[in-house]
């Protein structure tokens, strides 16, 4: 069409297919020349959860550690956190967050000013505003597959995507070289996530500086999903922070993942570059316009109580792991077993002869047991595994669905 329209400030693709029907987001607005119409395919795992995360008897395909109640959480807070939370004034907050939350999260980092930190109502927020500021119509992207599914839709919806798939059988590890060939002229920006969703996997510390110095020599953003940074079995070696490393590296953060707070709704994106902050400050105005009060003092009080809480929920997978190990070992015929580097995910392969789509789905149905089938990441971009399923194991009450798999299994 050779537009670059806005609607209601956001940028999108003029698209010639209309006839869009199902499970579909349309946007529409008008520019100067004609309507358009936008189309955001179905979340397939906000879909999916939506239909089972709180019926099913056993959770046990969550992403996020441990939640822990609020009386658990003020319980760590200094008496003057505790005052702050109980007498604070019920208005808007500040764009940016507040200035002791972004001195907090500023904190976790090695080298980043509050300065450096722009906070978000959850990490799906920071994602939308980074690929809304970074990329225009005419640019291009490339994005990790399999992937959290917002990281490639999003940017699809504004210019050309390439994938690159992480290979299974290297670890889930990611090949720069083929990331240096898939870079164009265009390209602005990459995006990656390690502990990776659904692998768990981390990258090697030499490819993660190789891939900096590759984005460095062309001059392409690195937006890095970080939100299971510190989370994974006691020990686990996590990459730096991209916002540390990198000129151009934006650091996604959540309350949600590693910490086990998504009730709280808090992330947030640090980046050395302010005029790109500013750009997305700016972009959120049109968004949450601000975070929770309540929230901020919630999580001020967890990221200044960092080290205890992660190692209270890295415990968790210490104790949870070698459950999910000894169920792999029990039933080798059936499922073939992958240590995951971090997080609190793994992502095995089935060996039935149903597929894993008929096993899931007879799973949950039959024995109340929930997890992802791999056809939950699929991509547009390329093929990706047809033979998985994600699982978690950062949270408590795992024996129970463990056995419900085995008596399932059994029967």
């Amino acid at each position: 069409m050779g537009l670059e329209p806005t609607i209601f400030g956001l940028k999108v693709r003029c698209r010639n297919q209309l006839g869009y029907g199902g499970d579909k987001i349309l946007v529409s607005g008008r520019t100067d020349a004609a309507t358009v119409l936008h189309v955001l395919p179905d979340f397939r795992l906000e879909t999916h959860f939506a239909k089972w995360e709180f019926v099913a008897e056993h959770h046990l395909t969550a992403s996020d550690a441990e939640s822990m109640s609020m009386r658990e959480l003020l319980d760590m807070a200094t008496p003057e956190q505790r005052a702050d939370f109980d007498d604070m004034w019920l208005g808007y907050t500040e764009t940016w967050g507040a200035p002791d939350l972004r001195e907090a999260v500023a904190a976790t980092f090695a080298g980043r000013s509050p300065h450096d930190v722009l906070c978000f109502a959850g990490a799906s927020e920071g994602i939308f505003a980074a690929n809304q500021v970074l990329l225009e119509p005419d640019s291009h992207a490339i994005v990790v597959t399999p992937n959290y599914q917002s990281h490639e839709t999003l940017p699809q919806a504004i210019c050309e995507v390439t994938g690159v798939p992480l290979d299974g059988d290297d670890g889930w590890s990611l090949d720069v070289d083929r990331v240096a060939a898939a870079i164009r002229p265009t390209t602005k920006l990459v995006t990656i996530n390690f502990p990776h969703n659904p692998t768990g996997a981390i990258l090697p510390l030499d490819r993660y500086w190789a891939l900096i110095a590759l984005c460095r020599r062309h001059g392409i953003w690195i937006l890095h999903d970080e939100i299971f940074h510190g989370l994974g079995p006691t020990g686990t070696q996590h990459l730096p922070f991209i916002a540390d490393e990198y000129e151009r590296g934006l650091s996604l953060g959540v309350m949600s993942k590693s910490y086990g707070l998504p009730g709280l709704r808090i992330g947030w994106i640090a980046c050395q570059d302010h005029g790109v902050l500013r750009r997305m400050e700016r972009m959120k105005h049109y968004l949450s316009i601000c975070s929770s009060g309540p929230s901020e003092r919630l999580a001020i009080i967890a990221l200044q109580n960092r080290d205890q809480i992660l190692a209270r929920n890295n415990s968790i997978i210490d104790e949870n792991l070698p459950k999910w190990e000894a169920f792999f070992d029990r039933h080798a015929a059936l499922f073939a077993w992958q240590r995951p580097d971090g997080s609190c995910m793994a992502y095995p392969r089935y060996l039935g002869a149903a597929g894993v789509d008929v096993w899931a789905q007879r799973l949950v149905e039959e024995a109340g047991v929930l997890l992802l089938p791999s056809t939950i990441y699929s991509s547009d971009l390329g093929p990706t595994p047809t033979d998985r399923f994600r699982l978690g194991f950062g949270r408590r009450g795992l024996d129970a669905g463990l056995a419900a798999m085995d008596a399932h299994i059994s029967g």
